[in-house]
């Protein structure tokens, strides 16, 4: 079975919970890979069964409730009682039979702390906490980190071996640990709100869903934490825009030529007291910056241009802090507007080899080409964009800006 409504409910149960699951799950045992091995069961058995047997009133609890059981199993057979020491607080079956996931309080962010513990290889931190709390896959993963998916894969296998031979608990750790590992938890959030936006084209969800929530929990954690704050507010800004992402007959709708009415006001509100509570600690951070950008941008008037001022200074700023291949990007493109195409494209030109491959290079220095009338190179750097877009929408409004550059009509 590959669709009807069994199907729709157990991944919306896999995609919306899926960290949550694991979390409890592997809380007791700090076994990642079996945890994850568990709810992988349980979704089969959940596609077998609920065709037939219908869906249940709680999907979420039926996965954790036979998921548990294959733990408990598992950890009853002969190959795991002569392998694995007994550990009586950790292999308790009330461990598992006591769990109930609307009773108990969100464990993803002790995952995720546990993924920053210092056993855990560096480079491998990020990326377990956006597969294994927030359920993205190592295909998904791995082009943010510019490797290929099967290196990915292994370095998470070995990640999770790292965390369950080291005995890493899951729990908030001492204050005076929280900040060494913050760093990695939030460029996890700030990973998965990337992840998210890349791939909702091809996997329908809110935009974005983990991110939001979990920068949230981490502003509740530590409220006076200025770079939580900003994160909270960066993903609170983009999600506010979500809707007006495209148009009624599903067209993509650029930033700047977005319906204010159409942004959720709500969201807005809460990212800019986010950003009081940062700006009140009077240090300056990479989230707060980009969070800055985002909140100038919302406060655009309907039919009215941005603050190219405001966001040529912020983008400045912004490449002095926290210098990104995507940040000179952007800044190229306000620059453009503050300076001209040809100081944008100036802009672009110093950024050398380094755009090869990098999609928002080529639509940016195709805009500015179009602008500039050099409609050959304008329609050539479309071609570049189109082939190196993902997203549906956005690639058929680069299609459709390339065939008028070409007076395709």
């Amino acid at each position: 079975m590959t669709d009807g409504p069994a199907y729709d409910a157990a991944a919306a149960a896999a995609r919306d919970g899926y960290g949550r699951l694991v979390a409890l799950l592997a809380a007791g045992s700090g076994d990642l890979q079996a945890a994850e091995d568990a709810l992988g069961d349980a979704l089969e058995r959940a596609l077998r069964t609920w065709p037939a047997g219908g869906v249940p009133d709680n999907p979420a609890g039926w996965l954790l409730t036979v998921a548990r059981r294959r733990l408990r199993d598992r950890h009853r057979s002969a190959e795991v009682r002569r392998t694995t020491p007994l550990v009586p607080e950790r292999h308790a079956p009330a461990r598992l039979d006591d769990v109930d996931p609307d009773a108990v309080g969100d464990r993803r962010l002790e995952l995720m702390l546990a993924c920053a513990h210092p056993a855990v290889d560096p480079v491998a931190r990020t990326p377990l906490m956006l597969t294994a709390v927030l359920g993205f896959t190592a295909a998904q993963v791995a082009p943010a980190f510019s490797v290929p998916a099967a290196t990915m894969a292994t370095r998470l296998v070995r990640a999770k071996r790292r965390i369950k031979d080291a005995g890493v608990p899951f729990a908030i750790p001492d204050r005076t640990v929280l900040p060494a590992r913050m760093a990695d938890v939030l460029e996890a959030v700030y990973g998965a709100y990337v992840v998210e936006w890349a791939t909702a084209d091809a996997e329908p969800r809110p935009l974005p869903s983990e991110a939001l929530r979990l920068a949230e929990v981490l502003a509740q954690l530590v409220p006076d934490d200025p770079e939580v704050r900003g994160l909270a507010a960066l993903v609170l800004l983009s999600s506010a825009r979500a809707d007006a992402r495209t148009d009624a007959e599903g067209r993509f709708v650029p930033l700047t030529e977005q319906d204010p009415a159409r942004w959720d006001g709500d969201r807005i509100a809460r990212a800019r007291a986010h950003l009081r509570a940062a700006h009140a600690r009077r240090t300056v951070g990479r989230f707060q910056l980009e969070a800055a950008v985002q909140a100038v941008h919302c406060a655009r008037l309907p039919g009215a241009p941005p603050d190219w001022a405001a966001l040529r200074r912020l983008h400045d700023a912004l490449q002095q802090v926290a210098p990104s291949l995507g940040g000179a990007v952007a800044r190229a493109a306000v620059v453009a507007e503050t300076d001209g195409p040809a100081a944008g494209l100036a802009a672009l030109d110093l950024l050398g080899d380094s755009t090869a491959r990098f999609q928002p290079a080529w639509a940016v220095r195709a805009d500015l080409l179009a602008r500039l009338g050099r409609a050959a190179e304008a329609a050539a750097a479309y071609d570049r964009a189109v082939g190196l877009t993902s997203d549906r929408v956005v690639r058929a409004h680069l299609e459709a800006r390339r065939a008028g550059t070409r007076g395709d009509g």
